[in-house]
């Protein structure tokens, strides 16, 4: 399914189609450079062959060549004129029709009207596609709309990775010119513990999704260098790491080009490492021959080790650089105070009766931090009070809760998704059971990531485990012509809030927006990495 909403239009589409050959999945190693396949044929979505407007009574006919602003009068001699030339080339018509030799008007060609027959039949059979509920027929495949993306491309590594973050550089804020690089740091999830790694990766080369429309073919366009039809280069660089990497976090303040750019990771054996990976960046942008990875440092900075158990919830914060909080399956949370070049732990935050989930940061309180646990509740923590336990707390959901987010442009705005599909939103200002502003059960798998919209403050990236990378807009309200449109196609069980509906990875794990290239969305599953933007974010 592709969703289109661009004010009050919408257009829904889906259909038969045949299966297209998916991209052959290659290998990287730690040091490489990779030509990466386009997405091309991956997907699941119903490829569409025509799309269907608000209102067949509201349709005008939009003339070519805009004169439609000539009088009647007008028109009527500019047609006696065109009549009598073709007269006299021994020709003959009027009204827009071609006519033969003899004068007549021939006759429609019957395999276009078995044509126009097939299109009217494929409009009416139109519906919307929605994973979990709707299932596909004998014969049927899920392709995708490369017309809804400004760009679509897909990377594959060597291990699939449960968790990365973009790194920030030095190529501009708010770019939005093709062809994007961008830096990527993740940690693999290998069958083997010792064969995992914390991956440093520059992807290069993207350029906008190259979508070839033959009534365009012809026509001039000042996007023309945007739209060159390359495949992306990837280039990785590699830290050996003990265990598989639950959560992978990048501090904030960390750039591409400083000196020491941190990582925190979080093991599969109850370890938590700090990395600088400041080394690895830098060999990636190195116009001639790079350092050997054997020379690259791949000795941790920090690493903790009074957790019991393995974890998942991990943050650094984005006020005081060098803070991180760690949170794991015991329900214990620990801060980490940066101490010159080292980290020192303060103690144990005690309060959950569950695994804690996920931590995040205040974004206007330097002191103040939020975490989800199994237990169903949300609780909110001051690491300035010495009982190091919660301010607050509230029942927040009726299953686990694995995600939320708190909002950095609207300070008192917080997200949370859990185990049934369910996503709310919360008004800190007035945090109690229940009370949430929002709430959306659209979704049929457990979320697994959720993030705000660093650029817009009412947008939410969310993944799930039914394979979808769902984008949600709070400020969108229902359209009262459109929820009349969408009726018996499906349509009307899609909340106004879905914005858009990627699908076509297995397995979503995290997904998260650049910071520098609005709307730019990357997502991890365990068949690699998706990087989109579509056409109305």
């Amino acid at each position: 399914l592709v969703r289109r909403e661009l004010k009050s239009q919408r257009a829904w589409m889906s259909s038969k189609q045949g299966k297209r050959d998916r991209p052959e999945e290659g290998k990287a190693g730690s040091k490489q450079r990779k030509e990466v396949e386009d997405v091309k044929g991956k997907g699941k979505e119903k490829k569409p062959e025509e799309t269907m407007h608000d209102s067949d009574d509201e349709l005008e006919f939009e003339d070519p060549y805009d004169d439609d602003e000539f009088s009647e009068e007008e028109d009527s001699e500019g047609q006696d004129g065109a009549q009598e030339e073709d007269d006299e080339e021994g020709g003959g018509g009027g009204g827009g029709y071609k006519y033969d030799s003899d004068g007549d008007i021939p006759e429609i060609d019957a395999d276009e009207e078995e044509e126009d027959a097939d299109m009217t039949a494929l409009e009416n059979r139109l519906r919307v596609w929605r994973p979990g509920v709707d299932t596909l027929e004998e014969g049927e495949e899920l392709d995708f709309d490369p017309s809804v993306y400004d760009i679509l491309r897909s990377i594959t590594v060597e291990w699939p990775c449960l968790s990365f973050q973009p790194v920030l550089d030095r190529l501009g804020a708010a770019r939005t010119r093709f062809p994007h690089s961008l830096y990527l740091v993740a940690g693999t999830q290998a069958e083997h513990a010792a064969d995992n790694k914390v991956l440093v990766m520059k992807v290069s080369r993207l350029h906008k999704t190259k979508v070839v429309d033959s009534d365009d073919e012809d026509s001039d366009s000042d996007d023309d260098d945007d739209d060159v039809d390359e495949d992306p280069i990837l280039e990785t660089r590699s830290i050996p790491h003990s265990g598989c990497v639950n959560r992978l976090r990048v501090m904030p303040q960390a750039t591409c080009g400083d000196d020491i750019a941190v990582v925190a990771t979080w093991s599969e054996t109850g370890r938590v490492h700090c990395w600088n990976i400041s080394e690895h960046l830098t060999s990636l942008d190195a116009s001639g021959p790079s350092a050997p990875a054997s020379s690259l440092n791949s000795t941790p900075l920090y690493t903790f080790t009074q957790h019991t158990t393995e974890g998942y919830a991990l943050d650094w914060s984005p006020m005081t650089k060098g803070r991180l909080l760690s949170g794991d399956c015991a329900n214990s949370i620990y801060l980490h105070e940066p101490s010159g070049a080292e980290w020192s732990s303060t103690g144990v935050f005690a309060g959950h009766t569950g695994s804690v989930e996920d931590i995040q940061w205040s974004p206007t309180e330097q002191d103040v931090f939020s975490s989800c646990s199994v237990d169903q509740h949300i609780r909110f923590w001051d690491t300035r009070v010495p009982e190091r336990r919660p301010r607050l707390s509230a029942h927040a959901h009726n299953s686990d809760i694995n995600v939320i987010s708190w909002n950095h442009k609207v300070g008192y705005l917080l997200v949370s998704g859990d185990d049934d599909g369910i996503i709310r939103i919360w008004d800190l200002r007035n945090f109690k059971k229940d009370r949430f502003v929002a709430e959306f059960t659209y979704l049929r798998g457990s979320i697994t990531s959720v993030e705000w919209n660093p650029v817009d403050d009412s947008q939410i990236v969310v993944g799930s485990s039914d394979n979808q990378v769902t984008t949600w807009d709070m400020s969108l309200e229902p359209d009262p012509e459109g929820d009349e449109l969408g009726q018996d196609t499906g349509a009307e069980d899609v909340p106004p809030q879905l914005l858009f509906q990627h699908l076509g990875q297995q397995d979503v794990k995290e997904c998260h927006w650049h910071p520098q290239i609005p709307g730019l969305i990357i997502s991890t599953a365990s068949d690699g990495f998706n990087i989109y933007k579509s056409f109305n974010t």
